[in-house]
């Protein structure tokens, strides 16, 4: 099923960009991780100082139709969150929706994060983001944690949250193998997406629809190890975790304890190849062990995914699939509190895009990336109507001297089969500043 998706998304014609580690000329701090541990800032120069503040300010304008939310007023199905697909309306790099604001119908907790502003236009301030990094001097070890500030407002008032999205410790014992053990709190292995969760390196502004499965941060260890095949022109790789969680977003699953006491496994095997002039990598990707949203350890997570990217002459094309089940578990615990039950789960769904890296030499402009995506999503709790849903992204990234990036972007989502049609289309802008 997995693999009929792959073929689908890489031939719908759009595919997203692949700035971090694609391309010698994608984002230089990307490749520095070599998809070990997503995107951390680039290491320094000799004589570089062992410690590095760097860090980054995304400042958006949204406006969404209707509500801002994808409830539909007629919809009497109970809990709402059930029959409509809630991170629809996202605004921002996180994935956070311009409203879920469901009057005093009944909510299972299926629920992304909000910036409150409804069907009203508004600035933002989504992301204020400070990373540190620390190079222990006479050992091969580096320590990174990235904090997040999250100012936001809800109808009972301010909302907003400090959050320790990253904070792990890396090894790389040995010189002559790409080998990294690391121990903390860091992103996903599992696919690609993970590697754009943040502002300043996502080539557009808004998640795929199936990133809240994939590009969560986990609490654990994992090791990435690769190895170079010189007279092939390639590599392959591994990247695996053990963790509290899986992949699952926060507002989903919590990372930062273990609801079940029994780690949940996460991996991918990847290989790719490097010509001079084209770049193309492939991935498998899998996770398996109890969801971390309730108590039950015998209610298993497993996911299945497929990864694509190719990049050739400035154009870049990825495309992902991933398919989730979920066995209904025990009282589900989410970030806002306890919810009736964990019900069953299933989905499916991929994302391809596709940009074009346009170099310009006029001043402070040195790239225009216009990019488009399509993506489609199913997804069903047991018991209840499946539902499908698709978005078709369009926008446009500039970047302006080595600090400064400009986005603007247009989301049409549409409801095909399972849920009430409603106007939740969003139109979304961010500018981001780095330092």
């Amino acid at each position: 099923m997995i693999a009929r998706f792959a073929i689908v998304a890489a031939l719908v014609g759009f595919a997203r960009a692949a700035w971090a580690q694609a391309a010698p000329d994608a984002e230089p701090a990307a490749e520095n991780e070599n998809d070990s541990d997503g995107y951390t800032p680039p290491a320094g120069g000799p004589g570089a100082p062992p410690l590095s503040i760097d860090g980054y300010i995304d400042v958006g304008f949204a406006r969404a139709q209707g509500d801002g939310t994808s409830f539909s007023p007629n919809d009497t199905r109970l809990p709402v969150d059930y029959g409509v697909d809630t991170f629809a309306p996202a605004v921002n790099s996180r994935g956070d929706v311009a409203s879920t604001e469901h009057g005093d119908r009944l909510v299972n907790g299926f629920l992304p994060r909000s910036v409150g502003i409804g069907g009203r236009p508004s600035f933002l301030l989504n992301v204020v983001a400070l990373d540190l990094k620390y190079a222990a001097p006479g050992a091969p070890l580096t320590i990174f944690t990235r904090l997040l500030g999250l100012p936001r407002f809800s109808d009972q008032g301010d909302a907003s949250r400090f959050l320790v999205e990253q904070a792990f410790g890396r090894l790389i014992p040995f010189d002559s193998l790409e080998l990294a053990i690391a121990v903390g709190k860091f992103d996903s292995v599992f696919g690609i997406e993970y590697l754009d969760n943040e502002s300043n390196i996502r080539t557009g502004i808004t998640p795929s629809l199936i990133a809240r499965y994939t590009t969560g941060q986990s609490l654990g260890a994992k090791v990435f190890y690769r190895l170079q095949i010189p007279a092939a022109w390639s590599a392959v790789s591994i990247n695996a975790a053990a963790t509290n969680q899986g992949t699952f977003v926060e507002s989903l699953q919590t990372a930062d304890a273990s609801l079940t006491g029994e780690p949940v496994l996460s991996a991918r095997l990847g290989y790719e190849l490097n010509l001079p002039h084209v770049q193309m990598k492939i991935g498998a990707s899998g996770s398996y062990g109890p969801r971390n949203d309730q108590s039950d350890r015998g209610a298993k997570l497993q996911l299945h995914g497929l990864d694509f990217r190719l990049a050739v002459a400035g154009v870049y094309l990825n495309a992902e699939a991933v398919q989730v089940d979920e066995d209904a578990g025990a009282a589900k615990t989410t970030p806002s509190g306890p919810q009736l039950v964990a019900s069953g789960f299933h989905a499916r769904g991929f994302y391809a895009q596709l940009a074009w890296a346009i170099a310009v030499d006029a001043g402070p402009l040195h790239k225009i990336t216009p990019y488009a995506r399509y993506e489609q999503r199913q997804a069903q709790f047991e018991g209840f109507d499946r539902i499908t849903v698709d978005r078709i992204t369009a926008g446009v990234r500039v970047e302006l001297w080595d600090s400064l990036i400009v986005k603007g972007e247009w989301l049409v989502n549409r409801e095909l089969a399972g849920a009430p049609n409603v106007a939740n289309n969003v139109q979304t802008a961010s500018v981001v500043y780095s330092w």
